[in-house]
């Protein structure tokens, strides 16, 4: 099992949504830890941890998003695989 780690900006109708939510619903299923924000600038942010295979299908699932949202832009930037406890909702930056 190969660990990998994103960092991930998405914007478009992301806010107001479920989109947090649905994101550590999403996460949880698939084994990811991580967290998931609100930005002030109207995107989401995401860290996601874990297998490759998982991450890779998160962010498939991501540029889909939940039923209301239109995910228009998916950014994201690889990091260095870092330990957290679940994956969890952040306050707003």
């Amino acid at each position: 099992m190969t660990e990998i780690a994103r960092h991930v900006f998405l914007s478009g109708r992301v806010q107001g949504v479920w989109f947090r939510g649905w994101t550590c619903q999403e996460a949880d299923a698939l084994g990811i830890t991580g967290w998931v924000r609100n930005r002030r600038d109207g995107r989401v942010e995401a860290m996601l941890v874990g297998d490759e295979a998982a991450v890779h299908e998160m962010l498939r699932r991501l540029r889909i998003g939940p039923p209301l949202a239109q995910v228009k832009d998916v950014d994201s930037r690889d990091e260095a695989p870092r330990r957290f406890d679940g994956f969890t909702q952040r306050p707003s930056a």
